[in-house]
Order: structure tokens, then C-alpha cells, then sequence
């Protein structure tokens, strides 16, 4: 599994700093954003694939508990916070550890692997468990689960990504970074054009400087795509 993405959410610019510090120290977390509010981060969540946050919860606007009972599917939570008498409230929501401040690196290095647990299971390998496998996604202002096994290739247009699927005809529309769904699909899946990340799994031939899914579907090899593309063929192909 590549490295969990996290967001760090801190109203004291001091405390998010020393936050930052901490995520980018630990090798399994990728610091995508540092929020000094909750809308903030709300709007990088609209934006990016987002495995974790670390969240105060005493802030103006919008805290950190009521915000998190706001997404419809959150990420893993670890709260941070100088008030104890929240731990509880925190477990409710069913938040996978609680750091009370001032606390050090060995604290939050306990949080970073049980988010870590949470995510990969106890071995840190991805198993059988709901994460695994799946994505979330938003569309139609749904939160969509997809089984990533599912997906046969990706489309990008502007803004926004199509995730066609084996199970049903018509894509999935998503409001998506090409490179942030591309960091998260395993090692199956390869973009091989500007436009177009494909399942390689799916493939069942290739011709010139396309890929062919099934009699319909032609997905085509870009210049800057194709070394790479010809190396995994390469690796795979039988005969002279």
C-alpha cells in the first residue's frame, strides 16, 4: 500500500506546525495539506484522496468533533486536543486514538500506527478488510464505495475523473484529481495516456499504440507513457 495520506487541522498556527513535523517525520505518512480551520479542510477533502486527519477539536467556525460527525464517510480520525474531558465524546465517534497536548513524538508515533493498523491491519499489510479493496468516492453528492477490482479503467476530463466499471454501463463522475486516485490504485493499475489510467488487468490485447478492453473499448499509449508501458509487456511477453 503507498503512503497514507493525511490532513493536519490546527486553529494555533504553532501547534499545526509542530503537527506538520510530526506527520513528516513518520516514513508510512504523506502530509497533503495543513488546515488552520475546518472548512479549510473541508475543501481539500472535496479535492484529494484523504486516508487520515489529525484534528483539534476547540476551534472557532466549526470544531473539530462536529465537523467530523459532518462527513458522510470520514477518514480515519485522531483528535488532538488540550481538554481531556473530550477523549470520550472522541471514542464516540468512532475516533482511532486521541493525543491530549502538549504531546510528544513517541505519542503521536502510537497514533500514526494504530492509524496505520487501522488502515493495513497488524501485520501492515493490506488484508482482507474493508479498506483494502475499496474506494470512496463523491458523486451526485453521494459517497459511492467501489470495489477497486471493479474499475476498469479511468478517464480524466478537466477536473474531473470517469470510473468505468465492469458492474455497471454507465461511468461513475467524480470531482478528482487524476493524480490523487492514481497514487491510490495498487500496482495493477497503470496510466498509460494523459487521459487514461487502465486496470492492466482488463487488457486483452494490444495493437500500435493502443489498448483494447473488448470490442468497443480502445484506450490509447501516450509518447511520454509508452517506455514504461512497453517494460511491463516486455516483462510479461513469451516468445522472440
Amino acid at each position: 500500500m503507498n503512503n497514507i495520506r493525511v490532513l493536519a487541522i490546527d486553529d494555533e498556527p504553532l501547534a499545526l506546525q509542530q503537527l506538520a513535523a510530526y506527520i513528516k517525520k513518520v516514513p508510512f505518512l504523506e502530509l497533503v495539506a495543513q488546515c488552520e480551520s475546518a472548512l479549510q479542510a473541508r475543501d481539500i477533502l472535496n479535492e484529494e484522496v484523504i486516508d487520515a486527519i489529525f484534528c483539534d477539536i476547540n476551534m472557532p467556525d466549526l470544531n473539530g468533533m462536529d465537523f467530523v460527525k459532518s462527513l458522510t464517510v470520514p477518514p480515519l480520525i485522531v483528535f488532538t486536543t488540550a481538554y481531556a474531558e473530550y477523549a470520550v465524546e472522541g471514542f464516540r465517534v468512532n475516533a482511532v486514538d486521541y493525543l491530549l497536548k502538549p504531546f510528544d513524538m513517541q505519542d503521536f508515533l502510537r497514533a500514526a500506527n494504530r492509524v496505520k493498523e487501522g488502515l493495513q491491519g497488524p501485520d501492515g499489510l493490506s488484508g482482507d478488510n474493508q479498506y483494502s479493496d475499496t474506494l470512496f468516492v463523491k458523486s451526485d453528492y453521494r459517497m459511492l464505495k467501489i470495489s477497486i477490482s471493479d474499475i476498469r479503467y479511468v478517464e480524466g476530463m478537466s477536473e474531473y475523473l470517469k470510473l468505468h466499471l465492469d458492474s455497471q454501463p454507465k461511468p461513475i463522475v467524480t470531482l478528482l484529481a487524476m493524480k490523487a486516485l492514481e497514487e491510490r490504485l495498487p500496482q495493477n493499475f497503470m496510466r498509460i495516456h494523459r487521459s487514461y489510467i487502465v486496470n492492466l488487468d482488463k487488457i486483452v490485447e494490444v495493437n500500435k499504440n493502443r489498448v483494447i478492453l473488448d470490442a468497443d473499448t480502445y484506450l490509447p499509449i501516450g509518447d511520454s507513457y509508452r517506455d514504461r508501458f512497453n517494460q511491463f509487456i516486455e516483462a510479461k511477453f513469451l516468445g522472440k
